[in-house]
């Protein structure tokens, strides 16, 4: 679950004020909004890397407002994928059970695990300059779920690629979030997207979220675990 209770941030004349939604475990929840309008700084104060002036952030009922980033427990996916030029696949879908010092046998199951439900076995050996624009997004995906995250935020990540390339990665996020049930936070420009991927609607305006609404294939869960 990801709450969020009377939010407030303010960055020079930008202010957001008294943002509050909830995404319960294992929906996902689709941030739309104009560029500028505060989409990107929600998803940060979400992950840590901005902090609120006031009001709470909850995962899975734990208030994590004053917590580091990595005890969040959020996979993140950037929209340009971050990926480091010189690690190849296979390191990246093992970066972060690397830093939490998980035994090698159990990365090397989470890897092939990965690569397989991702469709990338055949790229392990590759750098990110080997890759198409497609391939580096599924990377990035999977280097954020490495660790069975408990939430999955995602800032715009296919607004690079070609439409028909769009269409396929959205169908995969899809699949994976449906296998995995990993509670997701999504921002996208595109309506297509939020079509094939939302449970929840949430648009932003002014500062406020001045829409929120389940969509037609939603179906309300507890809103306890993640």
């Amino acid at each position: 679950m990801i709450q969020l209770e009377n939010i407030c941030i303010q960055a020079g004349e930008f202010r957001l004020t008294d943002v509050s939604f909830s995404i319960p475990s294992g929906g996902c929840g689709v941030l739309m909004g104009r560029t500028g309008s505060g989409k990107t700084t929600i998803l940060e104060c979400i992950i840590g890397l901005r902090r609120c002036s006031s009001g709470s952030i909850r995962i899975c009922d734990v208030d994590v407002t004053q917590l580091n980033p990595a005890l969040r427990g959020i996979g993140y996916v950037p929209q340009d994928g971050a990926l480091f030029s010189k690690m190849n696949v296979s390191d990246h879908l093992a970066f972060a059970l690397l830093v939490r010092k998980t035994p090698r046998k159990q990365i090397d199951e989470r890897v092939d695990e990965l690569s397989t439900l991702l469709g990338i076995s055949h790229l392990l050996d590759r750098t990110p300059p080997g890759l198409s624009g497609g391939e580096a997004q599924r990377v990035s995906l999977g280097r954020a779920l490495s660790f069975r995250p408990n939430v999955l935020c995602l800032d715009e990540p296919l607004s690079a690629l070609d439409s028909e390339t769009r269409h396929e990665m959205c169908e995969l996020l899809d699949s994976v979030r449906q296998q995995t049930q990993v509670t997701t936070l999504y921002v996208t420009h595109n309506p297509q997207e939020a079509e094939i991927l939302g449970d929840h609607l949430l648009r932003i305006d002014g500062g406020r979220i001045v829409e929120e609404k389940w969509l037609k294939r939603a179906q309300p869960q507890a809103t306890t675990g993640a």
